[in-house]
């Protein structure tokens, strides 16, 4: 349902109410995010799954801050997300940079070029609202 995937994708940005930690630090100083929108095969979900995956791990490592992947769940059954923020476009370059010279960036690549899981993509680069990210629910009677 509508509710479970907004749940979901609302609670990639949403951070625990504890000290400061370096991640939120780092979420305060993100400028942008580079909203990916892929079309993929619904016949090949688990492998367009494993390729998010693979990402998981190196998005991270080559500087880019993952907000998260996302497939498919009711609905529209052939789109997926992923969200990478940045400090800046420049910091964005740095990153294409690092990805580009990854051996199992190119790895990942590669699987989407040879098994066709992917059949089109298109990136946007948006800002967050001051003030309107992250903002957990305050509905205190939940339905079960």
């Amino acid at each position: 349902m509508i509710a479970k995937w907004t749940a979901a994708f609302g609670a990639a940005f949403v951070q625990p109410a504890a000290a400061v930690t370096a991640s939120e630090e780092r979420s305060a100083r993100v400028k942008i995010t580079c909203v990916i929108r892929y079309e993929i095969d619904p016949f090949q979900r688990d492998e367009f799954k494993k390729y998010a995956e693979n990402w998981g791990r190196i998005i991270p490592r080559c500087g880019g801050h993952l907000i998260g992947y996302f497939l498919p769940y009711e609905g529209t059954n052939y789109v997926g997300w992923g969200l990478i923020a940045f400090d800046s476009l420049a910091a964005y370059e740095a990153y294409r940079a690092r990805l580009n010279a990854d051996p199992e960036a190119r790895d990942n690549l590669a699987l989407a070029r040879a098994k066709r899981f992917i059949l089109r993509e298109e990136r946007n680069f948006v800002e967050a609202v001051d003030g309107t990210l992250g903002i957990a629910s305050t509905l205190t009677d939940r339905p079960k």
